[in-house]
């Protein structure tokens, strides 16, 4: 088990690559290991879900607006005198913000991968070699032993 007690390989990989599709066992465990020792290595870490993500650049890295989520029902605007079954638009900060300050590299990791389209996928990657200090894993489901590849190849496929 030296693969987990160091992770060197792992990270040497991702620091390569840029972006990977991680396949772990279903027990878990793992991952935490591999996210600590990324950490240990001066890594700033953001675990979060790949659902709803829409277009991951702008999400990740741009001010972008969202609207508010449909309560079933029309709402009447205020000064307007009309009805839309949505509210105002609202600009969000991309979720990155705060970990962009600073010199130290950036890890995100993603969680339920599997349901990114490939172009998506194809995106992730590319943005992973385009901002050097942003270094991304993407688990893509279970596997019998911890598996990764990178993520550029899983996006072609």
């Amino acid at each position: 088990m030296p693969l987990l007690l160091t992770g060197q390989k792992f990270r040497k990989d991702l620091e390569r690559e840029g972006a990977l599709a991680l396949y772990v066992p279903l027990e878990g465990g793992a991952e935490t290991r591999l996210m600590r020792r990324l950490r240990a290595a001066g890594y700033k870490a953001l675990l979060t879900s790949a659902r709803g993500m829409g277009d991951p650049e702008t999400y990740l890295l741009h001010t972008h607006g969202q609207n508010a989520p449909h309560l079933g029902r029309f709402m009447l605007l205020e000064g307007k005198g009309e009805y839309r079954t949505q509210g105002s638009r609202q600009n969000v900060m991309p979720l990155l913000g705060p970990l962009l300050e600073g010199d130290s590299p950036i890890l995100l990791w993603l969680i339920e991968g599997q349901v990114l389209s490939p172009s998506e996928l194809n995106s992730l990657s590319q943005l992973g070699k385009k901002e050097s200090r942003l270094k991304i894993v993407v688990e893509m489901g279970g596997a019998r032993s911890l598996e990764w590849y990178p993520l550029s190849t899983i996006a072609s496929n």
